[in-house]
């Protein structure tokens, strides 16, 4: 009897060794930029001027327009870095861009707001399944399994250009 104990264990550990983690290696050419098209909701990961990857994306509720300020629902536009990554992410994963930049900030306190902050290109978690297309509150959104796509090949560091 205790002989059928180890094997179920066995099978137990086989199974969970089998699942996949969030969490992909990625040995592929490095990719120097991130291209975001909002009018077509198209992102690309470049490796130069090679397109690597393309994913269909969703954006802030109020998808048109620079994003300038705290709660205006919009995605920014510019150039930006990642500068972060959230392996715990609400998001799945996440991969967060310096938005605000200074001239982002600038603008802002111009006008007496707050531009906002934590912009991130991430997942769409259970809790968000019926958002519609454009559902975030400024991110850039993929699917979980194109979210480990990205986070295995963005560096932090990597240009991300968000075009209207």
């Amino acid at each position: 009897m205790r002989w059928i104990s180890w094997i179920v264990v066995a099978v137990m550990l086989t199974t969970l060794a089998g699942c996949s983690s969030k969490f992909r290696s990625y040995d592929g050419p490095e990719v120097t930029r991130v291209l975001i098209y909002k009018e077509s909701r198209t992102m690309y990961l470049m490796h130069h001027e090679e397109v690597l990857k393309t994913y269909n994306v969703g954006l802030g509720f109020e998808p048109l327009g620079h994003k300038e300020i705290k709660g205006d629902g919009k995605t920014p536009e510019g150039d930006y870095r990642v500068d972060r990554r959230n392996p715990n992410s609400e998001f799945h994963l996440s991969i967060g861009i310096n938005y605000p930049n200074a001239e982002d900030r600038a603008y802002a306190k111009s006008i007496g707001k707050d531009p906002g902050g934590d912009i991130f290109i991430h997942g769409r978690p259970w809790k968000y399944r019926s958002g519609g297309e454009d559902w975030t509150a400024g991110c850039v959104a993929v699917t979980n399994n194109e979210m480990e796509e990205v986070y295995a090949m963005v560096r932090t560091g990597t240009v991300v250009s968000i075009y209207p």
